[in-house]
């Protein structure tokens, strides 16, 4: 493997490796990740079904996560890309549950003073879960 070859596949991992850490995060609802993952200049928009939007800062989006009750036991997430451009862009597409929803997240991190930062989340509810699952 070439010098380039072995940087973006670093890269990628890099980048995987916070998708991961994201979505058990959300799963978890662990503010204490996110306000370290989060950009100072974070910004996340809800998307809902009839195409209006909701807006929330990473002080909102903090708040919001320390208000929910954690899951236990496994994390339920799949990612379903991952996308690095040149050495300091990122989007990862990816879906995560918080039941009883299962949420469809499109995350653009940027590479920051050495690391990946969390700076734009557009999600979805991609489905409801049945209360057995």
């Amino acid at each position: 493997m070439d010098a380039s070859a072995a940087t973006k596949m670093r890269t990628f991992d890099a980048v995987f490796a916070q998708a991961v850490a994201y979505s058990e995060a959300v799963y978890y609802a662990r503010a204490d990740v996110f306000a370290d993952m989060c950009h100072d200049q974070f910004s996340m928009t809800l998307v809902n079904d009839d195409g209006t939007t909701q807006h929330w800062d990473k002080a909102a989006y903090l708040e919001r996560v320390s208000g929910r009750t954690a899951f236990s036991g496994d994390a339920s997430y799949e990612i379903l890309g991952v996308d690095v451009s040149g050495d300091c862009m990122a989007r990862v597409h990816l879906w995560v549950d918080v039941p009883p929803a299962r949420y469809e997240d499109h995350l653009g991190f940027v590479l920051t003073d050495g690391s990946w930062k969390l700076l734009t989340k557009v999600f979805r509810t991609a489905a409801r879960l049945d209360a057995a699952e």
